[in-house]
């Protein structure tokens, strides 16, 4: 029997594809350095323009604005509307697929996302573009038994209380957990307070990864 009850999940690049791909390919059309969105957004990455927009401290025309002063600091052009633009990755069908395997199995599922106020064009929490894409995300939001998102939390990963705050809401002890996340500095708070922590790297990867980890197979 797996000692692990709980698995929580990152959205974005865990549930849906990354949106670093779809970054690349912003920055491929305007001529950018390749990985500089993630430049940008790694600059004094606790009160950046991506930060406070995750703890919804500014709102998107601020965001639009702020961001851009900071791409032209860093020697280039490139507002925060393009950026938010290409943000929602598409829907990845087997991890979807595993949340309903790990409820079925009786695991307890949760989500922890970084995201950003709805608005200018933004719907819900998968920060996607159209209603279609919106009523999709929420379809796989109401399979947690607890979603907790930065921009309605006015916390954001890595802070640890992020992660605590979770444990409180599902009443489990870190060392009972499993947390999955696409960002190595996502994941290691969480390893540090206990939780057996999956960098996501594909979809693939995840679910074998999470597969030998339960002990359960995964689809």
């Amino acid at each position: 029997m797996s000692r692990y009850t709980h698995v929580i999940f990152d959205f974005g690049g865990v549930i849906t594809a990354s949106p670093f791909e779809a970054f690349n390919r912003l920055e491929d059309e305007r001529g950018l350095p390749r990985d500089f969105v993630r430049r940008v957004n790694a600059t004094n990455p606790d009160d950046n323009a991506w930060a406070k927009f995750e703890r919804a401290e500014i709102d998107a025309a601020s965001f639009d604005t702020a961001f851009a002063a900071e791409a032209r600091a860093l020697g280039h052009e490139l507002e925060g509307e393009a950026v938010l633009a290409v943000i929602a990755g598409a829907v990845r069908p087997a991890m979807v697929a595993a949340l309903d395997t790990l409820k079925a199995q009786g695991f307890t599922i949760a989500c922890i996302t970084n995201n950003v106020p709805g608005g200018k064009g933004i719907k819900g929490a998968g920060m996607t573009r159209s209603e279609e894409a919106a009523n999709e995300v929420a379809s796989i939001m109401a399979r947690f038994a607890h979603v907790i998102e930065s921009s309605k939390a006015g916390v954001r990963k890595p802070d640890p209380a992020i992660y605590l705050m979770m444990c409180e809401a599902l009443g489990v002890e870190p060392a009972n957990c499993i947390y999955l996340d696409d960002l190595g500095i996502n994941c290691k708070p969480a390893s540090q307070l206990g939780m057996h922590a999956i960098k996501v790297t594909s979809g693939e990867q995840a679910l074998a990864d999470l597969s030998a980890a339960l002990g359960v197979a995964l689809p």
